[in-house]
Order: C-alpha cells, then sequence, then structure tokens
C-alpha cells in the first residue's frame, strides 16, 4: 500500500510542476511581441495548449479576457488535493 500512496504523492507533484507550467504560459499571453516560434515557448504552448482548450470551450472570453485559465487552475488545483488526502488515507491504512 505505501507504493501506491507514492505513486498518488507523485502524480499529485507533477500535477503541482504542470500547475508552474501552465502559470508561465499564461503569465507570457501578457506580452503580445513574443516569437511563439522559440523552442522553449513553443514547448510551453504545445504543453499546455490541449488542457487549456478544454476550459477554453467551456468559458468563452469575457470582454478580451480568456478567463478558462482560472477554471484550469482550479481544476489542477482540486487534482492535488485528492491525490494527497487520498495518498494520506492510503497510509493511514483506511484506503
Amino acid at each position: 500500500m505505501e507504493v501506491l500512496a507514492q505513486l498518488l504523492l507523485v502524480v499529485a507533484n507533477t500535477l503541482q510542476i504542470y500547475s508552474l507550467i501552465l502559470l508561465v504560459r499564461v503569465l507570457l499571453t501578457w506580452f503580445p511581441n513574443l516569437d511563439w516560434s522559440n523552442p522553449v515557448l513553443s514547448t510551453v504552448s504545445s504543453i499546455t495548449d490541449p488542457y487549456l482548450g478544454i476550459f477554453r470551450g467551456l468559458i468563452p472570453p469575457i470582454g478580451g479576457l480568456d478567463l478558462s485559465a482560472l477554471l484550469a487552475f482550479l481544476a489542477l488545483s482540486f487534482g492535488q488535493q485528492i491525490l494527497g488526502s487520498l495518498s494520506m488515507s492510503v497510509l493511514a491504512g483506511g484506503f
């Protein structure tokens, strides 16, 4: 059971790293003159755009602002909390 708990923690930590990459992507959108053909920027974009696309379909831009990233961050945070709780539950023997 400890292996399962460790696996859940690894996935939760991976989601946290993805949240940081997503934050970088959102902050980079504030600079409209960036060259997105840059390998680093295109990699960040290719990693995050499919996930953001899910939420862009749910929340249309309001007044030119894309608020879908807020829902994306909330979903990642919720996933991290659930995985962390499950991991602690497994370690405590309650699973």
